[in-house]
């Protein structure tokens, strides 16, 4: 587990391609300080497996379904990436629970300017996962733990302040670029919850779907 804190900017060092297979080694100074083979690693958000590292550098593999559903497809050598090393049980839980598991790409819309802000509108390319987003709720953006600003139809934006712009590769973004998308895990259980029909024990009977009126009955809402 991630909390979308990062902790380091990486650079790609080399990419090794076989369809949509990768296996990329990476720059990295920080996260490399108690690095183990095995050890989970967040790159741009997506939960990779550390398979090499030396001094100054660490190699993940990239199967095809995390190519074609993230975009790691599109890094070429010397790109930014964002790093995250999984939380310590002990660990400080400086942003929100995330998983490392993207559910999306989206696009930038625009970057605008606001004061001492900068406002991000993005268009996630799978729709279906605005059920997801509200404002004033949590995302991941490119492993970034953020605050939904504001939800239309169609986009959704997050307000970035100096520090996050400088920290992360969010300053390197323009319109038009693919971002990774995460949303607030506790949504997708509620959602299962909430939907879920399973066998009874006993009795040869189904159990009802847990419904919001059968939470308001018994006192959860």
């Amino acid at each position: 587990m991630f909390t979308g804190i990062i902790e380091e900017i990486g650079h790609m060092r080399r990419i090794h391609s076989q369809g949509q297979a990768m296996v990329l080694t990476i720059s990295a100074r920080k996260i490399l300080e108690d690095v183990h083979l095995g050890d989970s690693i967040a790159v741009n958000g997506v939960c990779l497996t550390v398979i090499a590292f030396d001094a100054d550098s660490f190699s993940v593999d990239v199967m095809p379904e995390t190519f074609r559903k993230t975009n790691l497809r599109k890094l070429q050598n010397g790109t930014r990436v964002n790093l995250e090393r999984a939380m310590p049980a002990n660990g400080r839980f400086g942003g929100h629970i995330v998983q490392g598991h993207v559910d999306t790409t989206a696009t930038i819309v625009s970057r605008v300017p606001e004061e001492n802000a900068v406002v991000f509108r993005f268009e996630p390319e799978n729709p279906s996962i605005f059920k997801y987003i509200l404002a004033g709720g949590s995302i991941t953006i490119d492993g970034i733990s953020l605050t939904v600003v504001s939800v239309s139809e169609r986009d959704a934006s997050v307000s970035i302040i100096p520090h996050t712009l400088a920290q992360t590769v969010l300053n390197d973004k323009k319109a038009g670029d693919t971002v990774n998308i995460e949303c607030d895990v506790l949504g997708k259980y509620m959602e299962r919850l909430l939907g879920f029909h399973a066998p009874a024990e006993t009795g040869g009977k189904r159990q009802g779907a847990l419904t919001a009126s059968f939470l308001a009955e018994h006192g959860f809402m």
